[in-house]
């Protein structure tokens, strides 16, 4: 523990160490000027496969299974490490630089959408799909998608931060966080103990979104933080991290712009639906040359 005192005023004279220090600043807008490229869907997503960016992937991958033709996309890579993110063109998609952003191109001007509980909002409207009608259904739909909104917070930028990223371990921040994320487990595992999916029988946008932070996390996917917040106890929410990952279009979309893991679970871009089968092909010659 520090005797830090802060500043009457702060300013940005250092980086503030860590993983990603060389990519945060106190100030917005881009940096560089670079173009986004353009394929040939109507949608156009700038991504990385973190957990906010399979969300949206993961919808689109279950909106073609559902046999929504309009739903076909490009996903181009954002290599937020690079700083791609502060180039021009990602920015006028996203004013706050982050990963997902969409660009519906199918109309006759193209719509920006930034934020993936919008993009997923967006989309689920667009296509009727995945988001319930029914005015009940309907508002307990938002109210878990805003959950996540709200909550994933505390378990990346918080949790997360502190206990695999930051330069330094500190206990009160780690304590803190810790101590927010297994109360959200313990909200979501309530929740699940009698429903299916997060808001009762119907699989929505709301366990698309949910799935990728909280059942990555109990299954041992995020930060090395398994045993240390016993997740194991988190029997419901193991039972339905187990279910959603199980969906075809749930491990396609999960690959999706991953640069992270082992090569098998990683597609850096995807253009069409034959990028999965090219993805296995070539990992099957893989194995075959190094068997020889």
């Amino acid at each position: 523990m520090t005797d830090y005192v802060p500043p009457k005023v702060w300013t940005w004279d250092k980086e503030n160490g860590g993983q990603f220090a060389r990519i945060n600043r106190p100030v917005a807008g881009a940096t560089h000027e670079k173009e986004l490229p353009v394929g040939r869907h109507p949608l156009q997503l700038y991504s990385l496969g973190t957990p906010n960016g399979q969300k949206v992937t993961i919808l689109l991958e279950e909106l073609l299974a559902l046999g929504h033709r309009g739903a076909e996309y490009d996903a181009w890579l954002i290599r937020i490490n690079d700083g791609d993110q502060f180039g021009s063109g990602f920015v006028a998609v996203n004013p706050n630089s982050k990963i997902p952003a969409l660009l519906d191109r199918s109309g006759p001007k193209p719509i920006r959408v930034f934020e993936s509980g919008a993009i997923l909002l967006y989309l689920a409207e667009k296509f009727a799909a995945l988001v319930p009608n029914e005015p009940a259904a309907r508002a307990e739909c938002l109210s878990w998608l805003f959950w996540q909104m709200g909550s994933a917070p505390y378990l990346g930028g918080g949790f997360g931060h502190f206990y695999a990223y930051a330069p330094l371990k500190i206990e009160y921040a780690i304590d803190r966080y810790a101590m927010e994320v297994k109360r959200q487990l313990d909200v979501l595992d309530r929740q699940l103990a009698g429903n299916e999916f997060v808001t009762g029988s119907q699989y929505t946008i709301a366990d698309i979104a949910i799935w990728p932070w909280y059942g990555g996390l109990v299954k041992g996917q995020q930060y090395g933080a398994a045993e240390f917040l016993s997740v194991q106890d988190y029997r419901h929410v193991q039972r339905w991290a187990d279910a959603v990952g199980a969906r075809a279009a749930v491990k396609r979309g999960r690959i999706v712009n991953r640069t992270s893991g082992p090569p098998s679970e990683q597609l850096h871009e995807r253009h069409d639906a034959a990028d999965f089968q090219a993805r296995t092909q070539d990992k099957l010659e893989g194995m075959a040359r190094a068997a020889v």
